[in-house]
């Protein structure tokens, strides 16, 4: 069975138009990539959780806050290694540079024989339709057309 991840896309809306609140992953794989590199708080569902509720656990581990409001369906998206990835949007508003978020421990440098510990993501923004298209991960575009679709948005 394929792995399978859940996660929230927070929006806004504001004159100038629709922003969504996107994340940076942590760890030294990600410290030099941007564009195509953002997502989605999202993370991997356990056993017996809801894919909604486990979108809900992993935005409020990953921004260190709960996403509260009507959870509005985007569907799934397969990922290049397999992933499969459901979402949901809410609208909201947090502080993007307040965001912490839990960390994870991996061998580093590798065969160093040392661990170390990084955050799960290690900074948030806010973007507009068009920079957030650039920013995401491929994949996850479709979340961002389909949110665009539900609002009202122009498309990305």
């Amino acid at each position: 069975m394929r792995v399978q991840s859940a996660g929230l896309l927070l929006y806004r809306r504001e004159p100038a138009g629709l922003r969504v609140l996107l994340v940076h992953p942590g760890g030294p794989f990600w410290t030099h990539r941007d564009e195509g590199a953002w997502s989605i708080p999202k993370g991997q569902i356990e056993a017996g959780e809801s894919p909604l509720d486990a979108a809900h656990r992993e935005f409020a581990e990953e921004t260190g806050s709960p996403a509260l409001g009507d959870a509005l369906p985007l569907g799934s998206i397969t990922q290049r290694g397999g992933k499969i990835v459901h979402a949901w949007a809410v609208e909201g508003d947090i502080d993007a540079h307040a965001v912490h978020s839990t960390t994870f421990e991996m061998e580093w440098p590798p065969r160093s024989g040392r661990t170390a510990t990084f955050p799960e993501i290690d900074r948030a923004a806010w973007f507009d339709a068009p920079e957030a298209a650039r920013r995401i991960l491929p994949a996850q575009r479709p979340f961002l057309e389909r949110l665009s679709a539900a609002v009202g948005e122009a498309r990305t």
